[in-house]
Order: C-alpha cells, then structure tokens, then sequence
C-alpha cells in the first residue's frame, strides 16, 4: 500500500480510503464558487496543524492578504501564524506576476520549491497558469515537465482548475491524464440556495468509492457527507451516476 496524505476533509479522505498517495499530483475541478481555494487552503492549513507538514500556496490570481482573509472566515484563526513562522508559504499574484514575464515566474517557483523541506503545494489555479503558453505543444510539454518537477521534490499536490460548465466534462483533457487524480467539485441550484457535491473520479495506485458525495462549506472549512448523493450527473461506461 501507498504512503497517504490526508486532504484535511475527513469525509474525502474516507472516499479515498485515507488519503492522496504520497507526492502525487491531483487535479482540483469545478466552475466558480464550489469550494475549489477552500480546499486548498484546507489542504496547507490541516497539513501543519495535525501532520507539520510545510506547505506553499502559489495563486496567480490573489494575494497574500486575499488568501488570509479567506482562511480565517472559514475559522483557520492560526493561518497569519504558520505564514510568519513558514510553515505555509504564499506566492502571490504580486510575487508571480512581478515582472509580467512567465519565466520568472516559473523561476521564483522553482527555487522555492528547491529550497526543500515543503510536503504539499497548493497551484491556483492551473487555468490562469496555462494562459502564459502560446501554442498548445508548448502547453503540453511544459505542463509534463512541472508535474514532474513537483513529483521530484517530493511534494504531495493539488492544481485547482476552472471549468465553465455546471456539470464535470466528459471529454478529459490534458490536464486529466498529466495528474494522479481528478476530483470535482460541483454545485447545482436549489430554491433555498445551492447543493454542494464532490466526485473523485480518479487516483492512481488507489481503491476509491466513485460516487458523488454531497458537501457543506462552513465553519472549519469543507465537510463532505459518506451517504452518496443518490442521482445522475455523467455518464460512464456500464451505467451512471
């Protein structure tokens, strides 16, 4: 059996039957507003707080304050804390797009990442990261070679994606087959508001429960139910959900 990295949300990790293999790379997906920076922050903050494990958050599209900000409304009082001592480590909007130039980006990152002594990245998100590339041969060849970069330094991570859609596509892309995992987060509308699922719909070198599972964002961050949801989203072969 795999070495297991705890996700933080106790629901999750029973769907995974503990957790996500050790310095492994999952893909985080779903449209705007379904938990996805959440997750990661949940993912850094319950990784130093019960496994000491040092984390960095790379975000091209915040800063350092947005993300604090949003740690301690979910109740992550002790985020600022492991931020000035290091055990968490922010890459900003403000470090990543310094200079506007997409190798110094990369550049910063790496040597952070180089430095050692850090289990976990979270990448949000992945989509504003590909807007650097020109071509898609580009895309793909350097997408391949970051993967591997995290995997070498022994970092256990997510990369949080956008998608347009409600409903998880069908039709995988790169992105699917470069990462270990593929776990949704979807939402769909209701009277009162909105419903909250999560579906882990791959992760190599593990047994998981593939069924959508229903989830709540509140205090102390996400909670994901183990009664399944009990209705249709995709297809898949033999049958649906």
């Amino acid at each position: 059996m795999p070495d297991l990295v705890s996700t933080g949300v106790e629901g999750l990790d029973s769907i995974l039957n503990g957790g996500i293999t050790e310095h492994s790379t999952v893909l985080v997906s779903g449209n705007p507003g379904t938990g996805k920076s959440i997750l990661g922050i949940q993912y850094l903050y319950t990784g130093v707080l019960e496994d000491d494990e040092q984390g960095i958050y790379v975000t091209f599209e915040e800063d350092a304050e947005d993300v604090r900000m949003a740690a301690e409304s979910i109740g992550f009082d002790r985020w600022s804390e492991f931020v000035d001592d290091g055990s968490i480590t922010i890459l900003d909007k403000k470090e990543m797009l310094r200079d506007q130039e997409f190798s110094r980006a990369v550049e910063l990152l790496l040597e952070v990442v180089q430095e050692g002594g850090y289990d976990r990245l979270v990448l949000d998100s992945l989509t504003m990261f590909e807007l650097f590339f020109e071509d898609e041969h580009e895309r793909r060849v350097y997408l391949l070679k970051f993967s591997d970069i995290l995997k070498a330094n022994d970092l256990t991570s997510l990369l949080i994606s956008e998608q347009e859609a409600v409903f998880p596509e069908t039709d995988l892309d790169l992105e699917n087959f470069l990462t270990d995992g593929n776990v949704y987060l979807i939402q769909t509308p209701t009277d009162s508001g909105v419903s909250r699922y999560v579906w882990v719909s791959k992760m190599r070198k593990q047994n998981i429960d593939t069924d959508i599972f229903p989830m709540e964002i509140g205090q102390g961050g996400i909670t994901v139910h183990e009664q399944a949801g009990g209705f249709s989203l995709v297809d898949r072969p033999g049958g649906t959900f």
